[in-house]
């Protein structure tokens, strides 16, 4: 994406990614997508910390691991989630009492999560369509909806 707008003269400012401790272990942003960002001045923004919760049910990391270490990655800001109040004050306590991860903390979390994250069932935005907008709504596209065919219409 980056090699193909650089050719055609465009400059992205930003560019917004999963990252992740499954990232880490399958198809990963990080290592294949921050290096090539960071070298042509693109800033990452870093989400889905918890994967929408899926990484939380692989019972390999805590939600305050997976935001610390989001947090310790190098991106120029991480986007987290906040559906509740209790959610809210979890973000608040990791932030306040920030620190980033040390390399034998990474190293532990991420021997923690290597079996889950092996087949990326836990990164349903890699592996499926389940959290990709456009294949979800393609007439956000110009593709033709079933909505607007069963209404007797067309795109």
């Amino acid at each position: 994406m980056i090699e193909l707008a650089q050719k055609r003269g465009f400059h992205f400012d930003t560019v917004q990614m999963p990252i992740n401790v499954m990232d880490a272990h399958f198809r990963s942003f990080n290592k294949l997508v921050c290096p090539a960002a960071d070298k042509a001045g693109i800033g990452v923004i870093a989400m889905k910390s918890m994967g929408a919760g899926v990484i939380l049910k692989s019972k390999t990391a805590s939600p305050e691991e997976c935001l610390r270490y989001t947090l310790s990655q190098p991106a120029s800001v991480v986007v987290t989630g906040i559906n509740s109040q209790a959610v809210l004050d979890q973000a608040f306590g990791v932030a306040k009492s920030f620190k980033p991860m040390t390399a034998s903390e990474i190293s532990a979390l991420l021997a923690r999560t290597a079996k889950a994250a092996d087949r990326g069932e836990f990164e349903l935005f890699k592996t499926s369509a389940h959290f990709d907008g456009t294949a979800n709504h393609p007439e956000w596209m110009g593709g033709e909806t079933s909505k607007v065919k069963a209404l007797g219409g067309s795109a």
